[in-house]
């Protein structure tokens, strides 16, 4: 079935247009994903499309059965209003006997009996015993309880969880011919949450637009690919490798292209510097010819990114250490003794549930809270990055060149040069003309950038990024992939952008609740691998049953023939060079125990490790032999 079509739309914002003569169509059961820089349109057609903007020019055609249902950036629900109230402000029966249900049987409260069973004949009668599982199943997904809290008083974050909750449990009730929306999905939701929406988003099997940076998320949901760029769109069917592919195909397409066209251009120019005024039917075809050659000659194309070599304020021989340190909040435990010297050039990843303690952990470190008990030495050559949450603080609006140049003129490099401020900039995807914008005029994402920027330039050589991946987009997550993975710096890392982890951190500290923290050597997706295993292993433990484990040759038998997924490839990229470490490791062991010079007690912990080596070695290689069947 049809569902939308869009025909040459044009949007500006004041004199600067978004995008213009754009045309594509979305048929029943696509799943797209739209990418774009912050600042160049992406939730503006978002909004155009469920008619809550206009277009300059151009045709939004959306077929009479097609219900269009957003999930946007900024919720708009009435804070003065329970949370249920909000959920449920639809006037559907069904939704109208279980918002009465559920009322009622809030735990906490004594329900009227006399209510309840009117309540549960209505159920009853509507058949609605079904939906209300269904409600009940996303409200414990996305853990939103207390259903009578008014929604002033949650978090942002909670607010956003509620209006997922809102938009999922709209989709399921009122409309076959459903167009779900989604402007960031998967902002304040935990790596469980993230997970549980692919599923659901899969079986649904909804036809979805949706803006996001989660890359293993995109993978997972989206079946095309839609790219913004210079007022223009690009479509691509397939992945986000696929996407990538193509996308720099297009660059090195074009790039050639308005090469040829430039030194055309330069020809052309000379024979009409030389042209009499009285014109020819001839000359006045090749003039014309002329004006569309200097066009594309003019085309701005993608230049390659400027590389930092990073001149980082030097690290002394002490970084940070933590010795016996101990937090609580009441009956809350956030640290129980723990002990922790960090290294020059650790990347660490912190993971755990919401309110374990992460953010206070981070604010110890900095210094902005203290400790109940035990010290935390800070190395006299350390200069913290603080990219929290919080997000840009600015005294006065002033251009965004401005802000940059208040806090130096040019950033080091590591072989003397410098980069200036508008450099710096650009690489950060401003570009001279947004560089004399007012800060107040930028975008969300773009103010989000900006506070990155302004972070980096500052040349910390202990960066703590606090979800540094929110309302960042897919370009600018590059950029800042590439800086970190070059940064000789320390770096800490809280984000539940799995992609944005398993590139950059090399351990991980978990917090598992009540003042543990267990120290995992790994990234994210391996722990998460770890943990399910230990959850089947605890599950089967009971059970005590002979029955052996299924063979890894089936495992492999099974896997052949199925494209390997962005996030499968991206794993085995990562067991190649962990089985490589692993090898040169036992090797060098092999080599010391081998000497026949060392004393028991040195020879112990060696002999012990060697044996841990060997069984991470024959598990990451039959994990890469089922991969490598996949890929072949």
């Amino acid at each position: 079935m049809h569902y939308v079509t869009v025909e040459g739309l044009t949007k500006s914002f004041g004199t600067k247009p978004l995008f213009r003569d754009i045309s594509f169509h979305i048929e029943e059961g696509d799943k797209i994903a739209l990418v774009a820089l912050n600042g160049t349109g992406k939730s503006t057609l978002l909004r155009i499309l469920c008619g809550k903007d206009t277009p300059d020019s151009g045709k939004v055609w959306i077929h009479k059965d097609v219900t269009v249902v957003m999930l946007e950036q900024q919720s708009g629900f009435d804070l003065s209003k329970t949370v249920i109230e909000n959920i449920f402000n639809h006037n559907n029966p069904i939704l109208n006997a279980i918002k009465e249900y559920e009322l009622l049987t809030e735990e906490g409260h004594e329900p009227d009996l006399d209510k309840l069973t009117d309540a549960i004949a209505k159920m009853d009668e509507l058949n609605a015993w079904h939906f209300d599982s269904k409600v009940k199943q996303i409200l414990g997904k996305l853990n939103i309880h207390n259903l009578d809290q008014p929604v002033g008083s949650l978090s942002g974050g909670q607010q956003k969880r509620v209006a997922l909750a809102k938009v999922l449990i709209e989709i399921g009730f009122e409309h076959k011919h459903v167009l779900l929306i989604m402007d960031e999905p998967t902002n304040h939701l935990d790596v469980s949450m993230i997970e549980w929406l692919e599923n659901y988003l899969d079986q649904e099997k909804v036809t979805l637009l949706l803006v996001t940076h989660d890359r293993y998320f995109l993978d997972s949901v989206c079946n095309e690919i839609m790219e913004l760029d210079r007022e223009q769109l690009f479509i691509y069917k397939g992945d986000y490798e696929n996407y990538l592919e193509k996308k720099a195909a297009r660059e090195d397409s074009e790039k050639s292209s308005v090469d040829k066209a430039r030194n055309l251009y330069r020809k052309e120019l000379e024979w009409m510097r030389k042209q009499p005024k009285a014109r020819t039917t001839k000359s006045k075809s090749r003039q014309d010819a002329f004006y569309e050659v200097k066009e594309k000659a003019s085309t701005k194309v993608a230049e390659q990114q400027l590389e930092l070599n990073v001149k980082m304020t030097r690290l002394g021989g002490k970084i940070l250490e933590l010795k016996k340190v101990y937090k609580s909040f009441g009956d809350l435990k956030i640290l129980k003794g723990m002990d922790y010297t960090f290294k020059k050039g650790e990347r660490v990843g912190i993971v755990g549930k919401n309110g374990v303690g992460k953010s206070t952990f981070l604010n110890m470190l900095l210094g902005t809270e203290q400790p109940d008990s035990g010290k935390i030495n800070v190395g006299e050559t350390i200069v913290f990055g603080n990219y929290s949450q919080t997000g840009l603080v600015v005294k006065e609006d002033m251009r965004v060149i401005e802000f940059v140049k208040n806090i130096a003129e040019n950033f080091p490099l590591a072989d003397g040069t410098k980069v200036s401020a508008a450099q710096f900039l650009e690489l950060f995807l401003f570009p001279a003309e947004k560089q004399y914008t007012y800060i107040s005029k930028l975008s969300g994402g773009e103010k989000r950038r900006l506070h990155l920027l302004s972070i980096l330039f500052r040349n910390p050589n202990f960066l703590v990024l606090d979800e540094p991946t929110n309302d960042l987009d897919l370009p600018t997550l590059s950029i800042l992939e590439n800086f970190l993975q070059e940064f000789q710096g320390c770096v800490i890392i809280v984000s539940h952008d799995r992609y944005f982890m398993d590139k950059l951190v090399e351990h991980l500290f978990v917090f598992e609740g009540n003042g543990e923290i267990r120290d995992f050597p790994g990234n994210y997706t391996q722990y998460r691998e770890w943990e399910k295993e230990e959850d089947k292993r605890k599950t089967a433990a009971p059970k005590k049953e002979s029955t052996p484990e299924p063979v890894t040759p089936v495992v492999i038998a099974e896997s052949k023939g199925r494209k390997m997924s962005f996030k499968e490839k991206r794993e085995l990229e990562l067991l190649e060079k962990e089985i490589e470490q692993l090898e040169k490791e036992k090797k060098n062991i092999e080599a010391t125990l081998s000497n026949g010079e060392l004393s028991f007690d040195k020879m112990e912990p060696m002999t012990h490790r060697i044996g841990e080596i060997i069984q991470l070695l024959d598990e990451k290689g039959m994990r890469w032999l089922e991969l490598s069947e996949m890929n072949s």
